[in-house]
């Protein structure tokens, strides 16, 4: 029947492709219509691809977007038993704002698992941690800001005034960013963006040590799939901010919605990948249009059975 990794050439292909459109809007300050085009485009891809997929989690429910909604059927082969059914988380366009405004970090960006082993997670928040694999069994949401950052200066073994913590900007946030700072440790803010936030904190290349705080639900079931296969630490437990949310939760969710979870609680497989393609600068580069409409993309895939993170630039004709 296949995996979900024999089909990575198209998933790159629906990145490359959503990167592509929204990067034809890049500092126009229209960030509706970057997030349209970069829906269409991936969209319009998965029709092609050869499996019996559904969005996990997408643009959100069937009467708030047209396209790439929770519960669309996706691909080729729709109900064909002989072909992968295939789960899908996308986000065809993280950090809209960045990109309207040509700003770092705006990414084209899913994560492919077998049927029903990704989080259905509804489009609410979600508390999270997020840091390298040497920080697995040393670091833990429940355990407090003050406690977690020594854990990371001591597992490093750096001084807590050169621990990195990034986090997004947001006012609800204002506690955390005392706690921090009482601490001693550095204070990253990130206008949007926390899947590109979470992997700078767990590669070992990246410019952080640790990211904290509330973000998208989906987006921390997207990050947890990648963190899977880069061996990096993720935890989360839902937000929510009304009544109305919670209940749509209760709805899809067949779990205790106060749980803490973790990377493999988020995605149940090892049969799964994350690819992501840059929009804009800074993650990874942006797609770079030539004088004669030639396009260059600079995607990333991680495969999580193989435990590999391969960069995939390709040139795209006109």
């Amino acid at each position: 029947m296949g995996t979900v990794s024999d089909l990575s050439d198209h998933f790159l292909d629906a990145v490359d492709m959503a990167a592509i459109a929204s990067a034809k809007w890049r500092g126009k300050g229209d960030k509706m219509a970057a997030d349209d085009a970069a829906v269409e485009a991936m969209r319009s891809t998965f029709d092609k691809v050869p499996f019996d997929g559904r969005v996990a989690i997408g643009e959100g429910e069937r009467d708030e977007a047209p396209m790439l909604f929770i519960g669309e059927q996706l691909g080729s082969e729709i109900g064909n038993p002989l072909v992968p059914a295939i789960d899908i988380a996308v986000d065809p366009l993280e950090c809209t704002n960045n990109c309207a405004d040509n700003l770092p970090n705006s990414i084209a960006v899913l994560a492919a698992a077998p049927r029903g082993t990704l989080l259905h997670a509804p489009d609410c928040y979600m508390d999270k941690i997020a840091a390298g694999p040497e920080m697995e069994g040393h670091i833990n949401l429940d355990a407090g800001v003050a406690y977690n950052i020594e854990q990371v200066a001591s597992v490093l073994d750096k001084p807590i005034e050169e621990v990195r913590i990034i986090a997004l900007d947001r006012k609800r946030h204002t506690d955390l960013f005392k706690e921090i700072k009482q601490v001693g440790a550095q204070l990253h803010l990130l206008g949007d963006g926390d899947i590109s936030a979470a992997l700078w904190a767990a590669r070992p290349d990246g410019e952080h040590d640790m990211l904290l705080g509330i973000g998208a639900a989906p987006e921390g079931v997207i990050t947890a799939t990648a963190l899977r296969g880069i061996g990096g630490v993720f935890e989360g437990r839902l937000v929510f901010r009304s009544d109305e949310e919670e209940a749509r939760a209760e709805q899809m969710i067949d779990d205790d919605l106060t749980r803490l979870w973790d990377a493999k609680d988020l995605c149940r497989s090892d049969d799964a990948i994350f690819v992501a393609s840059g929009v804009c600068d800074g993650y990874l580069p942006g797609v770079k249009i030539f004088e004669n409409g030639d396009m260059h993309t600079y995607a990333e895939l991680i495969d999580v059975q193989a435990g590999t993170l391969t960069r995939h630039d390709r040139i795209h004709k006109k």
